[in-house]
């Protein structure tokens, strides 16, 4: 089988996703870029057909609480339209049985495997944006890289990076960056990253939650080749796919590269292609904890927070989510993370996110729950026992 990749290395799930075909063996073009105005036009309208006529494939089913992203996709040459890096993973080891699946056999495995992915994609997607978009805001060049890779379809590519830079800038806020109201800017004619009176500022701890997941990365990865052993898995391709995604941010890849040189060897080595062929034995082993308390104080809280939030603007009947809510300061809500106040909106995609984390660890036996246990401390009360079951 051979396929398309349709997107932007600019993307952390393209990246990811890129990392995720090579390893299963499944040959990838990168598009649009390289490809001519005709061959992508053809393309990106076999995408929108799909999403009109909603047979976007989202392995194993589709879901009201899914939402498209702009990129990136994988279209097969079976006619299909293929979304969503960690399930086309998914799809992957069902589509080719292997002794070395992206997700491992083992349950508790699977289930650690699958938290440390989601985790990265949710929380550490927070992280590499603010990073991009503040950390490297005076250096970075995403936007004449994007109007590079999609210079066969979108003209004046000037124009392009110009846009797209203010547009991601604007955004930051939707993806829980909030300036301090009083900072000063230098003024240099770049895109201002926005502040609220209404809204906590969030970037000094957004800055030391991306410093504690590189030196939990580091810990995790000190004594062996990848993240639950020798040998490449989802959990990995998350990593990678977040962290590379600032690899090309010069201020943000030095101070990885200052932080952890063995991370960022890493990082290229698996840019090099080097995960390709890995085949050793997974563990749940001691090294594993910091990152997964990362998880712990960064992931679970905005998950359970989001949840909760979700069910009850739904029982007031909302009808909105996602970005289009939090252009109209609808459907948010407050939470603690990092140690200190914040405020969000509900993430439709994120529901589902935890809801199949939840299903996932409610599955493992009770000795399987006791090997995820102890590595990861106190289990979340909604893996223990089912939502119908639970007293609030």
């Amino acid at each position: 089988m051979t396929a398309i990749l349709w997107g932007s290395a600019l993307s952390p799930y393209f990246l990811k996703l890129d990392a995720v075909c090579r390893y299963a063996g499944l040959v990838a073009v990168h598009r649009p870029d390289g490809g001519s105005t005709l061959s992508n036009l053809r393309l990106l309208l076999r995408i929108k057909i799909a999403q009109r006529r909603h047979t976007i494939q989202r392995w194993p089913q589709t879901d009201p609480l899914d939402e498209y992203p702009l990129v990136p996709y994988l279209l097969t040459d079976d006619g299909k339209v293929h979304v969503d890096s960690s399930a086309i993973a998914a799809w992957l080891d069902a589509s080719r049985p292997t002794p070395t699946p992206l997700i491992p056999d083992d349950p508790a495995l699977a289930m650690v495997c699958c938290l440390i992915d989601e985790a990265l994609d949710e929380i550490g997607l927070y992280l590499v944006h603010h990073h991009r978009w503040v950390v490297s805001r005076g250096d970075n060049t995403a936007g004449a890289r994007l109007a590079r890779e999609f210079r066969s379809l979108v003209p004046f590519g000037g124009l392009m990076a110009q846009r797209f830079s203010r547009r991601q800038t604007r955004r930051l806020p939707y993806l829980f960056s909030l300036a301090p109201v009083k900072v000063q800017w230098p003024d240099d004619g770049l895109p201002v990253p926005p502040g609220s009176e209404d809204y906590p500022a969030t970037h000094a701890r957004l800055e030391l939650a991306w410093d504690a997941l590189v030196d939990a990365a580091t810990q995790a990865l000190s004594r062996q080749r990848y993240l639950l052993g020798e040998r490449f898995t989802l959990a990995d391709a998350a990593l990678y796919g977040q962290l590379q995604m600032n690899m090309t941010d010069p201020s943000s890849e030095r101070r990885l590269r200052e932080r952890s040189p063995a991370l960022r060897r890493w990082l290229a080595a698996i840019e090099a292609g080097e995960h390709v062929g890995s085949d050793g034995t997974l563990r749940l082993h001691d090294d594993l904890r910091p990152l997964l308390q990362w998880i712990q104080d960064s992931f679970i809280p905005v998950m359970q927070a989001n949840a909760a939030a979700y069910q009850r603007e739904r029982a007031k009947g909302r009808k909105l989510w996602n970005e289009a809510a939090f252009e109209r300061s609808e459907a948010e809500y407050k939470l603690q993370w990092w140690g200190a106040p914040a405020r969000t909106v509900v993430k439709t995609f994120q529901v589902r996110v935890w809801r199949d984390l939840c299903e996932r660890a409610r599955a493992l036996s009770a000795e399987q729950a006791d090997q995820v246990r102890r590595v990861f401390g106190a289990l979340p009360h909604e893996w223990i026992e089912p939502e119908s079951k639970r007293t609030t």
